[in-house]
């Protein structure tokens, strides 16, 4: 069991079948042999039957079998698909889902729950989000809008100018780094780290996770930058704690819930 989480919080958990518990412990009931995942929908033994181990390797050698109905050993392979997805998604071609729920050899319709349950949000989105930071990168380095939008990996221009509204400002103002741009910007902190949001009067422009200032002078050059004012910061924090509410498997890497969490910000509406 993680250091972080004391035998009352994972009773607790345990009890009320809270699947973001799920890979961080499992539930040994000497009663019947059995270990399962917290939140196994099976009836509830008595905690007096109940020991609290790190994981399935300790209680099987502690002689425990799986639970055949909550399937305890398959959360370690649910985890690792949703990694080695993310990876795929974030390349330079994001495979649909058919093909991404090949590639980890699990059914599509399956996987795309998997996915959301255990991040928080579609592979498409996923998607979306790590094609977006290309964009702006590509944007940047590149003298024709379309090219850069080809090098991002959209398919299509219409692709991209649907996505377009993350950009908080024009293809082209993104192009000449915020040229004729005002950024209002603030920070908040997340459990992820310090996370930088940025606005125009478009829209939200930037969620950057352990950056500043300096960094967004760099990201955009030639804009106008100015702190934020109150009504700005609230909707930052309010944007933030929307965010944070959405249960996700904190197991998984920084990166890939880093990228998770920018797409919920990205799914709020912009500031008005």
């Amino acid at each position: 069991m993680s250091a972080t989480i004391d035998p009352d919080t994972a009773w607790d958990a345990f009890s009320c079948r809270d699947r973001t518990f799920d890979g961080r412990f499992v539930v040994a009931v000497r009663s019947t042999h059995i270990y399962c995942k917290p939140s196994c929908a099976a009836r509830r033994p008595r905690r007096e039957h109940v020991a609290f181990l790190p994981d399935a390797a300790a209680a099987r050698a502690a002689g425990y079998r799986a639970c055949r109905r909550c399937l305890p050993d398959a959360v370690a392979r649910d985890r690792a698909a949703v990694v080695a997805a993310a990876a795929l998604l974030g390349g330079d071609a994001a495979p649909p889902l058919a093909a991404l729920a090949a590639a980890v050899e699990y059914a599509p319709h399956h996987f795309h729950r998997l996915f959301h349950r255990l991040t928080g949000v579609t592979p498409a989105a996923y998607a979306r989000t790590c094609r977006a930071d290309r964009v702006l990168a590509a944007l940047r380095g590149a003298g024709n809008v379309t090219a850069a939008i080809y090098a991002a990996g959209y398919a299509a221009p219409s692709r991209f100018y649907a996505d377009a509204t993350r950009l908080g400002m024009t293809p082209h103002a993104a192009a000449t780094g915020g040229a004729g741009e005002t950024l209002y910007w603030t920070r908040c902190a997340t459990s992820l780290g310090p996370l930088l949001l940025a606005a125009t009067r478009r829209g939200w422009s930037r969620f950057a996770f352990d950056e500043d200032a300096p960094d967004l002078r760099a990201a955009f050059p030639a804009a106008t930058l100015l702190p934020g004012d109150a009504a700005l910061c609230a909707r930052a924090a309010t944007l933030v704690a929307q965010a944070a509410a959405v249960p996700v498997d904190t197991t998984l890497p920084s990166p890939v819930r880093r990228i998770a969490f920018r797409t919920l910000l990205h799914a709020a509406p912009n500031p008005g």
